[in-house]
């Protein structure tokens, strides 16, 4: 058993490697890198989000939550709004470009997963997610 494990650990690791290159080249067409795609995910899903909370969400360092913000403020995808209850804090909000850009990226992911997840039957994808599940719940 511990050459199997092995070697399914190899696997796993092979096709987070293979997926994580599949998403960058599929957010190509915007010029976004992954970590702005994801940041735009939790702004468009919560939107008027702290930039701390954005953090927390991404598991990054708040300066590093700043990074990614102003990366997406500048390409118009987001904007900075005041906190009604705090005027001393901003509020993330996603713009209507962002949404738009969201909704293509959502639609180019989804295509992608149909072909790579596709190679399987319904009933592997199944049973592919039940096994990844119960590894990582």
């Amino acid at each position: 058993m511990p050459d199997d494990a092995v070697e399914l650990g190899d696997l796993v690791m092979r096709m987070a490697r293979a997926q994580r290159r599949r998403f960058r080249e599929a957010l190509a067409p915007w010029d976004l890198s992954p970590h702005h795609a994801r940041a735009l995910r939790v702004v468009s899903e919560r939107d008027g989000m702290r930039l701390t909370d954005l953090a927390e969400a991404l598991h990054i360092a708040p300066r590093s939550a700043t990074e990614v913000a102003d990366g997406l403020q500048e390409r118009g995808l987001v904007e900075r709004t005041p906190d009604p209850g705090d005027r001393r804090a901003v509020l993330l909000r996603v713009t209507d470009e962002g949404r738009r850009i969201r909704a293509e990226i959502d639609a180019a992911r989804t295509a992608d997963a149909a072909e790579l997840f596709g190679r399987l039957s319904p009933g592997d994808r199944a049973e592919l997610a039940r096994l990844l599940r119960s590894l990582t719940d």
